[in-house]
């Protein structure tokens, strides 16, 4: 799965996304929170209760790391589930104060990890043996991706390209290895190949926001062009 090394300049695309995110939420309404979002089943202000606990549940794998105690990110699904619920309905400005709060902190605890917990050994809630690297994706990953999720004006398109290829490249390695994901190649406009999966199969084009909206399953494929049907994907997370 793909990492990126600890430094400022990944620092600082965390934080930036997290800037981005809360400009974009300035003026949310209570009524937006209960609004659909593009996700299914969830409201905006699920989208919301998510990404607002998710800083802190990371932060335990960083902590995990900083000790060597072990400390899950969360007790298992059910538990997850049930904190997202439970914030789900709150007045707008709380949730948002919460998201600003908890992406703070987050920010404040990766630049302040010592250098040998980040040569840790930890466990997502996905399964994963990594070490705290891979926590600076998945948090860009979900700043930017639930930031389309929320339909609010923020697009695929919208991500700046440094953030956009790491996360398109942490979506193509979860694929790629999947049994499901069948055989095809995948190309941006200009031709150069963003990933090969298995060998031989159509060719599947497009600009790399239209691309990844696709592999996350956020869109059907508009934007994108293939020498034969687009290949049916599996499931993301």
């Amino acid at each position: 799965m793909k990492h990126i090394s600890a430094s400022h300049e990944s620092f600082a695309e965390i934080a930036a996304a997290a800037a981005r995110l809360l400009t974009g939420l300035e003026k949310l309404t209570d009524a937006d929170v209960s609004a659909p979002s593009r996700l299914p089943g969830w409201t905006k202000g699920h989208v919301l209760s998510h990404l607002a606990r998710q800083a802190p549940a990371l932060e335990r794998l960083l902590e995990w790391a900083r000790t060597g105690v072990e400390n899950p990110q969360y007790a298992d699904r059910a538990a997850r589930d049930a904190e997202i619920e439970a914030g789900a309905c709150r007045p707008a400005a709380e949730l948002v104060a919460d998201i600003a709060e908890t992406a703070a902190r987050f920010q404040r605890t990766i630049e302040s990890l010592p250098g040998p917990a980040w040569r840790a050994t930890i466990q997502p809630f996905t399964g994963e043996v990594c070490t705290p690297e891979r926590i600076l994706v998945i948090r860009l990953r979900e700043l930017e991706v639930h930031h389309t999720d929320l339909d609010i004006g923020y697009g695929f398109s919208d991500i700046p390209q440094p953030a956009l290829g790491i996360v398109l490249d942490d979506v193509t390695g979860y694929l790629a290895p999947a049994d499901e994901t069948p055989h095809f190649v995948l190309r941006d406009e200009n031709g150069e190949v963003i990933h090969r999966f298995g060998t031989g199969g159509p060719t599947v084009s497009g600009p790399r926001a239209a691309v990844l909206a696709w592999l996350t399953g956020r869109s059907a494929g508009e934007g994108l062009t293939s020498t034969a049907p687009l290949p049916v994907l599996p499931g993301w997370i």
